[in-house]
């Protein structure tokens, strides 16, 4: 048997597993195990890729938060371009969203009124009288997840760690100490550390190791690509109802992304989008704005998945050395800088220093029968 020791090994190389694996390594051999033949390929390589600071749970937020200085500064040589470009966040509400409005600019912070006047002079194709109401989030931007996500790739090698690709662990066990990850081909990696960072196949990870799954929900989202000629929508906001039905945004400065912001259960597989959820997306977008959908140019899907509670799982799981970095849900690119520094942190036993907040809202314990 074949059998490579490391410190840690991090299972799943999306944005979760990037950024732990990145983190670990400073100070810990890593290995990180991809089953695919390319690092992100499922939901982080389908993420709409915009911050905001004001979304998801109060963990979320505040991950979010934490992680905002990292993508405006991220540390020398980490990527070759900026990580992150402003575009304003604009919230609108239909008649019967207005209290839900007000309720979002009472609870969350820097957002305020617009008139739906000055929201059509950003984005002139909004219909007369669809929003009564509207709120604005001006430090919102969008986040280069490539460019992010291959920051996180790069340091993990270059601190001596190794990207395993199509490395599928089909068994995990512990053993002496060590947790040992069985690969497709025979290869053994082994570690003090295992880190669960699968997306929507952690549960699937947690049984194979014999470690109680969280409970974890993938949830399939729908995107397009619209041409949204004769409009100029590159400095356009993201446009979206306040109840999160729909959203709009400028991609390759031409066109425009919109989604059904839907969230339908599913299995953990390869997503693909519903053709019904194709033409909510196109139907809701084009009450809103004046920019008929005479052709869907591309479509795609994802899974976001979340944990019961919704909020974040990273930590230990209660078996020794088994350390989880999942349920994301549609915050994991936003929060990754953070989470990285989190979970890493919590895997050496060190002070999370201004994260100690929330590390029990992001305890994956929580959902054990001991933790009810």
């Amino acid at each position: 048997m074949d059998i490579q020791a490391f410190d840690a090994l991090v299972i799943g190389a999306g944005i979760g597993g990037a950024t732990a694996a990145a983190h670990l390594a400073t100070t810990r051999r890593t290995a990180l195990l991809e089953a695919e033949e390319s690092a992100g390929y499922h939901t982080t390589g389908r993420s709409a890729a915009i911050w905001i600071l004001n979304y998801g749970t109060p963990d979320a937020q505040v991950l979010t938060a934490a992680s905002g200085s990292f993508f405006r500064n991220p540390p020398p040589g980490f990527a070759d371009v900026p990580l992150m470009t402003p575009r304003p966040v604009v919230h609108l509400a239909p008649p019967e969203q207005v209290p839900a409005l007000e309720a979002m600019m009472a609870g969350g912070e820097e957002i305020e009124p617009i008139t739906p006047e000055a929201v059509r002079a950003m984005a002139p194709a909004l219909r007369p009288g669809y929003a009564a109401a509207a709120a604005i989030q001006r430090n919102a931007f969008d986040m280069d997840v490539a460019a992010l996500h291959a920051g996180f790739l790069r340091t993990v090698r270059a601190a001596g760690g190794v990207l395993a690709l199509r490395q599928r662990a089909g068994r995990i066990w512990q053993e002496a100490g060590r947790w040992h990850a069985e690969t497709g081909d025979g290869t053994v990696f082994a570690a003090p550390v295992l880190v669960n960072a699968a997306g929507a196949w952690g549960d699937e990870v947690a049984r194979i190791a014999g470690v109680a799954p969280l409970g974890l929900q993938p949830k399939r989202r729908t995107a397009l690509i619209v041409d949204p000629a004769p409009h100029d929508v590159s400095a356009w906001p993201l446009l979206g109802d306040v109840a999160h039905t729909w959203y709009a945004r400028p991609e390759a400065r031409a066109k425009l992304m919109v989604s059904p912001a839907d969230e339908t259960d599913s299995d953990p597989c390869d997503a693909q989008p519903d053709e019904l959820d194709v033409a909510v997306a196109a139907d809701r977008f084009e009450q809103a704005l004046d920019i008929p959908v005479r052709r869907v140019e591309h479509r795609w899907a994802g899974l976001r998945t979340f944990t019961p509670d919704r909020g974040l799982a990273i930590g230990p799981s209660g078996t020794p050395g088994f350390f989880w970095n999942c349920g994301q849900g549609g915050y994991g690119i936003q929060t990754a800088p953070a989470a990285g520094q989190l979970l890493a942190a919590l895997v050496n036993e060190e002070d999370p220093e201004g994260l100690r907040d929330i590390v029990p809202l992001v305890d994956p314990r929580r959902f054990a029968k001991e933790f009810a």
